[in-house]
């Protein structure tokens, strides 16, 4: 996927200058070849900092190999000060570790005393309210904490991806659908840019790309993809030039930015004036890792961005859409045995999952639109550009940044599972299995006021998130 941050990781030891400088950087070169067993590459800082002059030569020397997400080693006690200004002065995702002790041989030179010293740099960071990512055990060995930076890397990309993000949308939502509009004030305290435009913009440089060059070459693109699923083949020089103007707007308005995410109003005018629906772009784009989230739905935009980036996966938005039918559920024993019916939803949306997900997946038309736009018709006109199929079953996560009416960030996580049931139904749909989602339907989604979407991981992500 493009538009996701690359994580240049660097490592930086600490040593309190009354205990053995050496035994801080002689752990922390045991942890650098750890990480190399491990296929995950770190940059070691050959600044090992003592006191506040050390902090601003290793800041310059991380600086200048392009590290951008920080690991603060305490070799031994370490001086919370200097540590913690590090930390501070870096201003990016920084974490901190500790060594533990290596043998019971070896406990008066051999002593570092991290253990200790890892309190001392959780009160200083509080001190300079300054955040740092500490894991639930932050001791260990060089191979424990490779593994603990390991996954450090996935928590600082989506952190490294906010702090350089801008949210592009189109058009505003219609009166009677306002579930998704929130206050975008605690978007800006997160450091991401919104630039919202009107549908008049995007159809006049839609319209701008008609007979582009490009337009032959992402047809075939499609056709390559959607194989036999390519049902409606007509439609594909509109969808080609509506990918090719998303595509040319995220390069000529990124400005100071480096990454981009769409929120699109996409329907009901829509349809009427493009002539198609977006879907299948939509999806095409995300699988690109630049997430168009349905509806002008800003949060759901930005909430796609954090589990691509969490995860290096392609996600999907969907609407925790309907209930699951007894006779579905009760016919189905073997597959619902983990489950009450209670546990179970339905997550649709009309197209947008990327085709990777999907099974026996086709390009359609979107059926609500098809009766509410153009009933009369017997074929479907303006409302084919959907990508519908059965979502592929295994383990997922449910996760949605969304701010409160007072302008407050919250957001829920659960470990999920799509169930391998034929969801007997249109669009892009699958069944879901959470344990005790009636009791999370009632009081987090609907007892926390959530809207209807919900990003989709497809794995589970749920500790990282």
């Amino acid at each position: 996927m493009s538009n996701i941050p690359e994580v240049k990781l660097g490592i930086v030891a600490v040593s309190r200058d009354c205990f053995p400088i050496e035994l801080s950087q002689k752990r922390r070169a045991a942890i650098v070849a750890a990480c190399k067993a491990k296929n995950v590459e770190i940059y070691e800082a050959k600044t090992t900092i003592e006191n506040d002059v050390d902090t601003m030569k290793a800041l310059e020397e991380i600086k200048g190999a392009g590290v951008n997400a920080l690991v603060v080693f305490l070799g031994n006690f370490g001086p919370e000060g200097p540590e913690t200004m590090l930390i501070q002065k870096f201003g990016g995702p920084a974490m901190v570790v500790a060594a533990a002790e290596e043998t019971q041989n070896d406990l008066i030179d051999g002593r570092g005393d991290a253990y200790c010293g890892m309190l001392n740099a959780s009160y200083s960071l509080g001190l300079r309210n300054t955040k740092a990512y500490i894991p639930e055990y932050p001791v260990g060995l060089p191979d424990e904490i490779a593994d603990m930076i390991a996954e450090f890397e996935n928590i600082a990309r989506p952190i490294i991806g906010l702090s350089s993000l801008k949210v592009i949308s189109f058009g505003p939502r219609p009166f009677d659908f306002l579930a998704c509009n929130a206050p975008i004030k605690p978007l800006f305290d997160l450091g991401i840019e919104i630039q919202e435009n009107s549908e008049l913009d995007l159809l006049a440089s839609f319209n701008a790309h008609k007979d582009d060059e490009r337009i032959p070459g992402v047809i075939k693109e499609m056709e390559a993809e959607l194989g036999e699923g390519n049902k409606y083949p007509g439609i594909l020089p509109k969808l080609a030039q509506y990918e090719i103007t998303l595509l040319d707007w995220m390069e000529a308005n990124k400005g100071a930015c480096d990454y981009v995410v769409f929120a699109n109003k996409c329907w009901p005018a829509f349809q009427t004036q493009f002539g198609f629906c977006p879907c299948y772009v939509n999806s095409r784009l995300v699988a690109k890792g630049i997430p168009v989230a349905c509806e002008t739905d800003i949060y759901g935009a930005v909430t796609e961005y954090i589990i691509a980036c969490t995860t290096g996966m392609v996600p999907t938005l969907l609407d925790i859409n309907n209930s699951v039918p007894k006779d579905m559920f009760e016919s189905n024993p073997d597959k619902f045995k983990n489950y009450k019916l209670t546990d179970t939803f339905m997550g649709f949306h009309c197209g947008n999952t990327p085709a990777e997900m999907l099974k026996d997946y086709a390009l359609k038309y979107q059926l609500i639109q098809k009766r509410c736009l153009e009933p009369e018709l017997p074929e479907p006109d303006v409302s084919r550009g959907t990508l519908e199929g059965a979502i592929k079953a295994g383990d997922v996560t449910l996760f949605r940044l969304q701010s409160t009416a007072d302008c407050k960030l919250q957001c829920y996580i659960a470990n999920a599972e799509i169930i391998d049931v034929d969801p007997k139904s249109f669009g892009g749909i699958a069944v879901f299995g959470v344990e005790e989602m009636g009791r999370f339907y009632r009081h987090v989604l609907i007892g926390k006021r959530y809207p209807h979407h919900a990003g989709v991981a497809f794995k589970h992500s749920g500790k990282e998130l």
